[in-house]
């Protein structure tokens, strides 16, 4: 062999030698494939978990909504029913002091037009 053949053997030899250096270590792809498969089978999860939870808030809040609109409601139906009923017993009682009765029956007065006033 001439001396470029030998120095090319030589040289290759330690080339190889270092790359087996820098190679990097065997990977199990099965074990990555699994592992992926079980991340994303965990967010799936907690993705559908998250959303159930944000339903039933949606739903509590609108159902909260709703209770609250009743009871204004109800509130203000209170409300004007105790200003009517504060304002009748106060009539009523004004009229009892005043001794005012009920009236049976309604009599008008005829009033001739010749003594009225009129208005110029």
């Amino acid at each position: 062999m001439t001396t470029a053949t030998l120095s090319f053997s030589h040289t290759r030899k330690n080339m190889q030698s270092k790359i087996k250096a820098l190679e990097l270590p065997e990977i199990n792809w099965g074990i990555v494939c699994i592992i992926g498969f079980v991340l994303c089978s965990l967010s799936l999860f907690f993705y559908i978990y998250q959303i159930n939870v944000l339903t039933k808030g949606t739903y509590l809040i609108s159902s909260y909504e709703n209770t609250i609109d009743q009871i204004s409601e109800e509130n203000q139906k209170l409300e004007v029913s105790f200003a009517e009923n504060s304002f009748l017993g106060e009539v009523l009682t004004k009229t009892q002091d005043l001794n005012f009765q009920k009236t049976a029956s309604v009599k008008y007065i005829q009033v001739l037009e010749s003594s009225l006033a009129n208005a110029k």
